[in-house]
């Protein structure tokens, strides 16, 4: 098999399960694993916007799990033309040398946001139709979109030299978590460990959804298997939603991370509706100013609808057509993971730097509201 986005958090620990279950693993990335690559998996450099890098690839290789994208969260959702590239372009490129090279299966890490966009959804499920394009606030989530309808309308195409056909499916899995994941939960320490995180928002009871690693690994291997003929081709031109099972609400679900790492857990709650147009400004001034200081974001508008409205999904398909079972994780081992790195609130005095930094906030916060109240009243997601 070869993993595109290889040298990643998630495609690393999928290469690594499915070599212990004696596969050959081609691990393909633009960037090498940060950890070391087990002997017997090699890892090749390359470029999912390279056509013929991917198509070298792809020699002897049966299976592909397509997981590399761009511009998932925070600044890198402001960069359009590299997600484009990537997500869209790249996915192409993909789906052309798996035809080419004979490759009969083809797994696509998708996302929830292909379907959600900001609207409520309790228990939905795959017979939810796409998000119309033009109603996506974020360019990943559009891209997102366009390659997976890319992917699954391969499914059946014809291989080069009479090799049969190409199977393909796609699994949309929600938030991953794990020790050492490296795209969310360092962003999330590095605002409690500043002193940034001070308020939640959005609802109390509304709930989203987590898909710890190992789930999500389990759930690719099982539509890898299911693509296969002694499985009926099950999966073939199918999309399946991929969780832990368990709707939750955001901000309780990392409660136990900022408090294991000896931190208090924000009281202030504010409207969703104040805190998107706190993103909408960064967003904006991003725009002016990014060229010139690509800061990063403390929150974007498809972040604040992704924490704070409800949208949860029924795994009955992923369970009956592929037999995933999601066993149970918490955040123990992601508190014991940070703290092992020398995260955790340290005794500090209260500084001037400090009182200057929680005054601004203060002000930030006061700020908005004034801005804020006379758009309440028309102001909607």
């Amino acid at each position: 098999v070869l993993i595109t986005g290889g040298g990643g958090y998630f495609g690393f620990r999928l290469g690594c399960a499915m070599y212990e279950k004696g596969v050959d693993v081609i691990l393909f990335d633009v960037v090498k694993p940060t950890q070391a690559v087990p002997e017997g998996v090699r890892f090749v450099q390359g470029d999912v916007r390279r056509l013929s890098e991917v198509e070298e690839a792809l020699r002897d290789v049966i299976c592909v799990f397509h997981i590399a994208s761009y511009g998932m969260s925070g600044r890198e959702q402001l960069n359009r033309k590299l997600i484009e590239d990537v997500n869209v372009k790249g996915t192409e490129n993909v789906i052309q040398a798996c035809k080419t090279s004979g490759v009969s299966s083809l797994v696509y890490t998708s996302t929830y946001n292909v379907i959600f966009g900001g609207q409520i959804i309790e228990n939905g499920n795959e017979s939810l139709p796409y998000l119309p394009l033009h109603l996506h606030p974020d360019h990943y989530s559009r891209t997102k979109a366009l390659a997976e309808m890319k992917v699954l309308e391969a499914n059946g195409a014809e291989l080069r030299n009479g090799k049969g056909v190409l199977r393909t499916c796609a699994l949309r899995p929600a938030g991953i978590y794990g020790p050492g994941e490296q795209r969310h939960l360092p962003r999330i320490v590095s605002y409690i460990e500043r002193g940034l995180f001070k308020f939640v928002y959005g609802d109390p009871l509304s709930l989203v959804e987590f898909v710890h690693v190992d789930n999500l690994v389990q759930a690719h291997i099982l539509a890898s298997e299911a693509l296969k003929a002694n499985k009926g081709h099950i999966a073939a031109g199918q999309a399946y939603f991929i969780s832990d099972g368990r709707p939750v609400n955001n901000f309780e679900f990392f409660r136990p991370l900022v408090e294991g790492l000896g931190y208090k857990f924000p009281t202030l709650r504010l409207p969703l509706s104040l805190v998107y147009f706190f993103a909408f400004l960064t967003e904006a001034a991003h725009f002016l100013i990014g060229h010139v200081y690509n800061f990063q974001p403390l929150l974007t508008r498809t972040e604040v609808y992704k924490t704070g409205v409800t949208h949860y999904f029924s795994m009955e398909k992923a369970r009956k057509e592929l037999g995933y079972k999601p066993q149970q994780f918490n955040l123990n081992e992601v508190v014991e993971w940070f703290r092992s790195r020398g995260c955790g609130a340290k005794p500090r005095p209260y500084t001037m730097n400090c009182l200057l930094r929680d005054g601004a906030l203060v002000l930030l916060l006061i700020t908005l509201l004034v801005s804020w109240f006379p758009a309440a009243v028309t102001f909607s997601l």
